[in-house]
C-alpha cells in the first residue's frame, strides 16, 4: 500500500469516527490470560499485563542499546599490554525461541593496544557481539569471551535438566591465534 492510500484509508476511518488505537503488549497479555481459561480481570490478574509489559520493555531494553555510546565514556590510555580479564559478569535476558529468562556469567578478557575500557557497562547481548564490540572500540591485539547461562527454557520445559548450563566462547586475535593466551584466559576463568 503506498504512503498516500495509507493516508486516505486513515483520513476515511477517522471520517467514519472509526479510530482504533493500536493495541499494546499488556492489551495482548490480557487477551493471551483470557486464552488460557483464566480471568484477567480477578484479583490476582488486574494489573498484570502492565507489570509484564513493563518488564518485557525492561528484559530486552539491551536491544537498543548502542555499544558505541556504553564504551565511550569508559575508555582510557594506558602503557599496559597484559591480559586484562573480568569475571562474573551477570547477565540475564530472554531466550528468542521461547521468550523465558536466561542467567548467567559472562567472562571477557583482552590483550589491550594502548586502550583499556571499563566493562561494566556492556550491554546483555552476547558473545560475538560483545567480543565484536571491543575489537572493534579499542582495536585491542585479542579479545576472548565465554558466556555461561541457565536457560529456563531448558530447565522449566523441553529437556528438563534441571542443572543443564549453556557455554559459549568467542575468541579473536591472539586469543584465537595463541594457544597459550587462550589456555591463560580459560584457566584464570576455571579459577574461583
Amino acid at each position: 500500500m503506498t504512503e498516500k492510500a495509507k493516508r486516505t484509508e486513515e483520513l476515511a476511518l477517522t471520517e467514519t469516527g472509526i479510530v482504533e488505537k493500536p493495541e499494546s503488549i499488556a492489551d495482548l497479555v490480557r487477551r493471551m490470560i483470557h486464552l488460557i481459561g483464566e480471568d484477567p480481570e480477578r484479583d490476582g490478574l488486574r494489573h498484570t499485563p502492565e507489570r509484564f509489559e513493563k518488564a518485557l520493555r525492561f528484559l530486552t531494553s539491551g536491544y537498543h542499546q548502542d555499544p558505541e555510546k556504553l564504551l565511550n565514556g569508559a575508555m582510557f590510555s594506558v602503557c599496559y599490554d597484559q591480559m586484562v580479564l573480568v569475571k562474573d559478569i551477570e547477565i540475564y535476558s530472554l531466550c528468542e525461541h521461547h521468550m523465558l529468562p536466561f542467567f548467567g556469567k559472562c567472562h571477557v578478557a583482552y590483550i589491550p593496544d594502548k586502550k583499556v575500557v571499563g566493562l561494566s557497562k556492556i550491554p546483555q547481548r552476547l558473545t560475538n557481539q560483545i567480543a565484536s564490540a571491543i575489537q572493534q572500540k579499542i582495536c585491542p591485539l585479542g579479545v576472548g569471551v565465554v558466556v555461561e547461562a541457565r536457560h529456563l527454557c531448558m530447565v522449566m520445559r523441553g529437556v528438563e535438566k534441571q542443572n543443564s548450563q549453556t557455554v559459549t566462547s568467542a575468541m579473536l586475535g591472539a586469543f584465537r591465534e595463541n594457544v597459550q593466551t587462550r589456555e591463560e584466559f580459560l584457566s584464570l576463568i576455571r579459577d574461583k
